[in-house]
C-alpha cells in the first residue's frame, strides 16, 4: 500500500531499512500505518474468524476462479 506523507502530502516509498514502514522523499516523516503494526488482535477476535464466511475454503476458492464470460473493457477517453 502506498500513501501521502501526513506532514506535507508527499507520496511515500517503503523504506528499505530496519524500521518497517514508509518514508517521504520529500520531508523523511516516517510512519507504518499502513501495516496495522498498532493493531492488536486478541485470541477470542483471530478464534472468531474462522468462522467469518469471508474465509470459508469455498468463498477463498470462488475468489480465486475467473469466470468465462467476463470480460475485460478499456474505458479510458484515451484510449491507452
Amino acid at each position: 500500500m502506498r500513501c501521502s506523507c501526513k506532514e506535507c502530502g508527499t507520496y511515500m516509498i517503503q523504506a528499505e531499512s530496519d524500521h518497517l514502514g514508509c518514508v517521504c522523499p520529500d520531508c523523511g516523516y516516517r510512519c507504518n500505518d499502513c501495516l496495522g503494526t498498532d493493531t492488536v488482535v486478541s485470541r477470542d477476535q483471530l478464534k472468531n474468524l474462522a468462522f467469518d464466511p469471508r474465509f470459508s475454503p469455498e468463498s477463498l476458492a470462488a475468489s480465486f476462479e475467473k469466470e468465462d464470460d467476463e470480460e475485460w473493457f478499456d474505458d479510458r477517453p484515451d484510449g491507452r
